[in-house]
């Protein structure tokens, strides 16, 4: 049987939370780590290929999403999806628009929409502008990110800054009056010369309305919200039946250990939480650069503590901090040396008998699962909205299986650290 939701993700977070929707939706889903080399298997419903191109090069961006639409056409998926971060982030130029056009290109569509709308996780558009709980984006700490700022909160407006075709709305009141309407604001649209439509989305009932709306649309591009919506067409059309162990993962066990490296403020507060309650160890920028053995140092102190409880390893600070570092050291050289010792830590730790990683931040996760050589994740149940359990897939075959859980910077509760393992089955 053929794939029938073939997914692009610009980060591996994003990926994950994407998967996690569609499982959650009753599609069995893998993920796979960077363009597959390897055919994919005919096992599933739904495919989700992460890359790492939301702060690459525009022009690198583009290629890497080619490659994976080629492979995703090569397994005859029915439909394909262009996923990027609920807050609309990537590079000043914009890596959402240029790849969005060139995949309506390779796939001879001249229109889609653009609904980053997460609304669980406090993301919502209204007038074209999108917002971060009560706030506009421009308002919220987004506006400040030491990598990809957002200083602007419409939609229409950045999407237009980064794209050759037009951006038009469909707005609330549509949305509200269901399918149909919203279907036929899209062919107004169209008709007036637009190849985008931002849409405005409040609420999860929005997100379905949405989906139903873009059931022959070639291609979808969005948060991961809008994933909601797309499998019930599928099951109207008789391609996909109700599966209740669509999330169901192999046991797992092993020791337990949590990876930070994302600055946000959402992990801040959960990495306070785990700091509160369980041994911490901070891996220091500084020191990294100046040559100190940061990595022999972290395994050596896990290995005393982490036979007897869950650790924490993190680089996680304010953007301030972060910035701080940047300017002594560089913002690639600073993320590159980060990310580098962080992955390493992980290796050792899996070495150690870790069976169970909890990994946050987009970089840092794509890091951690290029050092343990993972190609992909079979997707479990979810943590918190947008975050899942997940099974590392690798060439070498292994006795125990290794859980992850790979998260959003921006995503999980408080206490999401402290909370996620009682999700495995033990």
């Amino acid at each position: 049987m053929a794939v029938l939701l073939g997914c692009i993700a610009d980060d591996f977070t994003g990926g994950t939370d994407l998967a996690g929707m569609l499982v959650k939706a009753g599609m069995r889903t893998v993920q796979m780590i960077g363009v597959p080399q390897e055919a994919i298997g005919d096992d599933v419903d739904a495919v989700v290929i992460a890359l790492k191109s939301r702060t690459t090069p525009a022009e690198d961006a583009v290629a890497e999403s080619l490659a994976a639409l080629h492979c995703l056409q090569q397994a005859d998926c029915r439909q394909f999806y262009f996923k990027y971060c609920s807050t609309f982030d990537s590079t000043e130029k914009g890596n959402i628009g240029p790849v969005a056009e060139a995949l309506m290109k390779a796939l001879g569509s001249g229109f889609t929409i653009a609904c980053p709308a997460f609304p669980v996780n406090g993301r919502t558009i209204y007038k074209g502008h999108l917002f971060v709980g009560d706030l506009l984006l421009s308002d919220s700490g987004m506006r400040h990110h030491p990598l990809t700022p957002m200083s602007d909160a419409s939609l229409v407006r950045v999407l237009q800054s980064q794209i050759k075709g037009k951006v038009g709305l469909a707005e609330h009141s549509t949305v509200l009056r269901g399918e149909e309407a919203v279907r036929t604001r899209f062919k107004a649209l169209e008709a007036e010369g637009c190849n985008f439509a931002v849409v405005d989305a409040l609420s999860n009932d929005d997100l379905m309305t949405i989906g139903a709306a873009c059931a022959d649309m070639p291609l979808v591009t969005a948060g991961s919200g809008i994933a909601l919506g797309l499998p019930q067409n599928f099951r109207r059309a008789g391609l996909l039946a109700d599966d209740l162990v669509a999330d169901a993962l192999p046991p797992t066990g092993g020791l337990r250990a949590v990876i930070s490296g994302s600055c946000s403020i959402a992990t801040q507060g959960q990495v306070a939480a785990m700091r509160a309650v369980h041994p911490a160890f901070h891996v220091d920028p500084f020191d990294l650069a100046s040559g100190t053995d940061v990595v022999g140092a972290a395994l050596e102190w896990a290995a005393g503590r982490v036979k007897n409880e869950p650790v924490l390893f993190y680089a996680t600070a304010t953007p301030e901090a972060v910035k701080a570092v940047q300017v002594q050291l560089g913002a690639e050289k600073a993320g590159c040396l980060v990310e580098e010792a962080l992955a390493a830590i992980a290796v050792g730790l899996v070495g150690m008998g870790v069976g169970q990683l909890i990994v946050a931040g987009g970089e840092t996760s794509g890091a951690v699962v290029k050092a343990l050589g993972i190609s992909g994740l079979r997707i479990g149940p979810e943590i918190d909205p947008g975050v899942p359990w997940t099974v590392g897939i690798t060439k070498e075959t292994s006795e125990r299986p290794l859980a992850l859980a790979l998260k959003s910077g921006n995503f999980g509760t408080p206490d999401f650290f402290l909370k996620a393992w009682s999700k495995l089955a033990s």
